[in-house]
């Protein structure tokens, strides 16, 4: 008899697990903005069968079947989940990296990692590149992920940087090159394992030779190459290369772009047989700094401490004590100035801008960040509201060719979907405060 008891119960948790894994949802009274160039729809409905979208209209045109389980948006902006083009789970916002590399590589995989993924889950960011860490490390989270282990965004894993030299103590996560075949093999290494893309740095130190090496190897296994912008040499030897998507608002203190750099930038964003050339300006960190330098109540906030132990927590806390000190930051007041000229020259290049952040560098963590890159961009830099979110959600599905499934509030696509209280087209810093995450149909907030 209790072996009975104990297959009836045990058929009874596979059926309603088999139920919960193919729920269906309606997501009915809010405004969906949905990705796409279409206007929001007021009162919107969206349903939702197992992990994707079936339908999208609006009260009284459609009707929500029987036995679905309604979640209001009265009140409400729907939006597709968050997509952050630059995270670093393996840091949470330290300010010392030295220390770091040397304290926690081997807690990365099982604590620190899963709890940046989940961090960014609850902000509302359902998508995420993470560009540089060890490579079995961000493979094995990446995949915890998909199956569903432990909660996070749908991650895109470039592993290790590719560079001319890794800097003393983190060879764990660099990879240097000392010739093209040494490039080509690097790349083949990283293709092999599994990555989604190639993350290469410091390519202006390299032969121009090599750099070619990592690109061609790289597009030979279908992989887009992201490359620091942070010197203008990086930017050409870049563009000549191929390069998919290159990170930051680099150039120090630079009043701007030099002209052969923009020229060229017009140049390849001229060419539509070649497809879109993507940049992600990782802007707020910088933009911001001057404030929160001396308003730094948020690193009191206990939103950044989900996932992670006391004792982590408290090592953050205490590098934090003095952020006027934090030498990452040392030449941000010589950069702040120019960082609107810079901004608004990629914007006039004809380049794609997507929504990253670099999330996890000092004073930078996962839980807040891709909103305040959003709120920059919109609040200060006079990007419309509609065109970061688009930033922030359908091309970043674009660049990493995963647009047939993710990106927008379309039916048939996996139904990664947020709604925020109010207008988040009227006041985009709503989106610090995500009400409720839907991710791949299964409602995680």
């Amino acid at each position: 008899m209790h072996g009975f008891r104990r297959g009836w119960w045990l058929a009874l948790l596979l059926l309603t697990g088999a139920a919960d894994a193919a729920e269906r949802i309606a997501l009915v009274g809010g405004t969906l903005v949905d990705g796409t160039l279409r206007e929001p729809i007021q009162d919107s409905v969206v349903l939702i069968d197992g992990e994707r979208i079936t339908a999208v209209g609006s009260v009284g045109t459609l009707p929500v079947p029987a036995g679905t389980r309604v979640i209001s948006t009265e009140g409400m902006t729907v939006l597709p989940g968050l997509w952050d083009m630059h995270v670093h789970l393996m840091i949470n916002g330290h300010a010392d990296y030295e220390h770091w590399d040397k304290t926690y590589p081997d807690r990365f995989r099982d604590v620190i990692m899963p709890a940046s993924a989940k961090q960014l889950l609850l902000a509302g960011v359902t998508g995420a590149r993470d560009l540089g860490g060890p490579l079995e490390d961000s493979i094995a989270v990446r995949d915890a992920i998909n199956s569903g282990k432990i909660p996070g965004p749908t991650l895109f894993v470039s592993g290790p940087f590719i560079q001319k030299k890794p800097y003393p103590g983190t060879e764990q996560f660099r990879w240097g090159v000392d010739s093209p075949s040494d490039a080509r093999r690097k790349v083949r290494r990283l293709a092999e394992a599994g990555v989604d893309v190639v993350k290469l740095i410091d390519q202006d130190q390299m032969s121009e030779a090599e750099v070619q090496a990592i690109v061609d190897e790289a597009h030979k296994h279908k992989l887009p190459v992201v490359a620091h912008a942070h010197r203008p040499e990086e930017i050409r030897r870049g563009l000549k290369a191929g390069v998919d998507c290159f990170e930051h608002t680099g150039l120090g203190a630079s009043p701007e772009y030099p002209e052969d750099v923009m020229a060229a930038l017009r140049e390849r964003t001229g060419n539509m047989a070649a497809g879109p050339i993507f940049w992600t300006p990782t802007i707020e960190g910088l933009f911001n700094f001057p404030y929160t330098v001396r308003n730094h109540e948020f690193i009191d906030g206990d939103a950044w401490h989900e996932g992670l132990p006391p004792d982590i927590v408290a090592d953050i806390r205490h590098s934090l004590e003095h952020p006027e000190r934090i030498a990452y930051f040392q030449q941000t007041p010589q950069r702040w100035p120019t960082l609107k000229r810079k901004f608004q020259q990629l914007r006039e290049s004809g380049v794609v801008m997507l929504v990253g952040t670099d999330s996890g560098i000092p004073m930078k963590f996962h839980s807040g960040s891709t909103w305040n890159e959003l709120d920059v961009w919109v609040n200060q830099l006079g990007v419309p509201a509609v065109d970061a979110i688009r930033a922030a959600t359908y091309w970043p599905a674009v660049a990493m060719k995963a647009d047939k499934d993710y990106g927008s509030v379309v039916e048939g696509k996996y139904a990664d979907i947020i709604a925020v209280k109010g207008d988040v087209l009227k006041q985009v810093a709503l989106l610090q405060r995500v009400d409720v995450v839907i991710k791949h149909g299964k409602q995680v907030k």
